[in-house]
C-alpha cells in the first residue's frame, strides 16, 4: 500500500489517509418513495431533527467528528432566524446496527427528519430502519450507492465533480481525454462518473488506464499511460487518485516518463490542496481541479475556530449545510416542507461551502470552483456558481 512507501524525492508519498465520509462497499438503497414521502410538520412549533454521529465508539477520529459535526450543526441553528429547530443527537458508535438501533429510537421520539450517519453502510442501515415510518435520512456520506428512496447523500460525490470538471474542459478546447483510474472499488465508480460527465459535456474518452492500488502497480502501469499520452491526440489526463494514494508518484513517474502536463492538460478527480503541501509537486503544476467555493469556507471554518477554539472536520460543514437546509424549508411555513418533493427543490439551499441541491434520486448537486495549480498555490480560474440559474444547470 502506499503507507509503506519510501521514495527519497517524494516524501509525500508518506502522507496518512485523509479524513473522509469514505468510499465503502454498495449498499443497497431503498424504493417505494414517492414525491410526497415524509412526515408533515408543524411549523408553529420546534420541528424535532435527528442529528446521528460516529460518537461513543472510543476510537478519536470518530469522537472527533462527532463533536465537530454537533458544533457545527449548533452553530447553523444559530443562524437561523424565525427558525426554531429541536435537534437531539444520538450516538451511533460508527457502526450499522446501533445506527438503525438510533434513528428507529429519533423516529420514536418524534422526529421528523434524520441527519446523518456518515459512513455509507450505516446511512443505509438508518435508512432502511424508518423506510416504513416515512422519515428521509440526509446522510453525511459520499456514496451514491447507498442514495435513493429516503436516503440522500450530503457529501461531495465522483459525479457531481466529474461534471464540473469535464464542462470546464470543454470550454477549454480540451476534448479528447484519457482517464487514469486505481483498481478498486472506488476507482472504478469513479472512472464510470467520469465516463458519463465527459459523454454530457461532449468530451471523448481516448483512452483508459488503470493500475494496481500499489507502489509496484503504479510503477508497472506507467510505461503503458505514458505512451498513451505521448501518442500525440490526448489532449487531457483526468486522475482519480489522491494525496494519500498514487497522486504524488503518477506526478513524478509521468513527467519522468516524458508524458507530463507539458504533454497534456492534467486534472484531478480529487482535492488536491489536501495535505497543501501536494499542491508542491512539479508534476501538478498547471492543472486543474475542484474545491468549494473558497470565500465561503473561509468564513465558516474562522467563525468555528473563534466559536469552539479549533479547527473544523473537514466534514463539519455537511451537518451545517443540512440544518441550514432543514431551516430554510420549515421557514417557508409548508406542513409538507420535509417531504421528497420538498427536498429536491429545484433553487437549491445556500451552504457554508456553496450552493447544493438534493436530487430526486438521493445524490446532490453542489457549485464547485474550478483552481489552477500555478507556483504551489491553487488560483481559481472559473468561480464557484452562486446559484443554479446559470449556465450548465
Amino acid at each position: 500500500m502506499f503507507a509503506i512507501f519510501r521514495i527519497p524525492r517524494n516524501p509525500l508519498l508518506r502522507i496518512g489517509a485523509l479524513l473522509s465520509a469514505g468510499w465503502l462497499a454498495a449498499c443497497q438503497p431503498m424504493g417505494g418513495f414517492g414525491p410526497n414521502s415524509g412526515p408533515s410538520i408543524d411549523t408553529s412549533a420546534p420541528v424535532p431533527v435527528a442529528l446521528l454521529v460516529p460518537g461513543g465508539s472510543g476510537k478519536e477520529g470518530e469522537e472527533t467528528l462527532a463533536r465537530a459535526l454537533q458544533n457545527a450543526a449548533q452553530m447553523a441553528i444559530s443562524d437561523l432566524q424565525g427558525v426554531k429547530i429541536d435537534l437531539r443527537v444520538y450516538q451511533t458508535g460508527g457502526n450499522a446496527q446501533l445506527s438503525a438501533q438510533m434513528a428507529t429510537k429519533a423516529v420514536d421520539e418524534g422526529a421528523k427528519i434524520i441527519l446523518g450517519p456518515v459512513h455509507a453502510e450505516n446511512a443505509n442501515a438508518a435508512g432502511v430502519a424508518v423506510a416504513s415510518r416515512g422519515v428521509n435520512v440526509l446522510s453525511f456520506s459520499n456514496n451514491t450507492a447507498i442514495a435513493g428512496g429516503n436516503v440522500f447523500v450530503l457529501g461531495s460525490t465522483f459525479p457531481n465533480t466529474a461534471n464540473r470538471l469535464m464542462r470546464h474542459a470543454a470550454s477549454q478546447g480540451k476534448k479528447r481525454t484519457m482517464i487514469v483510474s486505481e483498481e478498486t472499488t472506488a476507482g472504478q465508480v469513479a472512472a464510470r462518473a467520469i465516463e458519463g460527465a465527459a459523454a454530457r459535456a461532449g468530451v471523448s474518452i481516448v483512452g483508459r488506464a488503470s493500475y494496481a492500488f500499489s507502489q509496484q502497480g503504479v510503477a508497472t502501469a506507467v510505461p503503458q499511460i505514458a505512451g498513451r499520452i505521448k501518442a500525440g491526440d490526448v489532449d487531457s489526463v483526468i486522475l482519480t487518485a489522491d494525496a494519500a494514494g498514487a497522486l504524488p508518484l503518477l506526478a513524478q513517474m509521468l513527467p519522468d516518463s516524458g508524458a507530463g502536463p507539458d504533454k497534456a492538460q492534467f486534472i484531478g478527480l480529487a482535492r488536491w490542496d489536501i495535505p497543501p503541501a501536494t499542491l508542491s509537486l512539479p508534476g501538478l503544476q498547471g492543472g486543474w481541479f475542484t474545491l468549494p467555493d473558497p470565500g465561503l469556507s473561509r468564513q465558516f471554518e474562522a467563525r468555528y475556530q473563534a466559536a469552539y477554539g479549533e479547527a473544523p472536520h473537514v466534514l463539519a460543514g455537511l451537518a451545517y449545510d443540512g440544518v441550514a437546509a432543514i431551516g430554510a424549508l420549515v421557514r417557508s411555513g409548508n406542513p409538507d416542507a420535509l417531504t421528497k418533493a420538498g427536498l429536491t427543490q429545484s433553487q437549491g439551499f445556500a451552504g457554508v461551502n456553496g450552493v447544493f441541491r438534493l436530487l430526486p434520486d438521493g445524490t446532490n448537486e453542489r457549485g464547485l470552483a474550478v483552481a489552477q495549480v500555478r507556483n504551489g498555490e491553487a488560483i481559481i480560474v472559473d468561480p464557484a456558481p452562486r446559484s443554479f440559474s446559470g449556465a450548465g444547470y
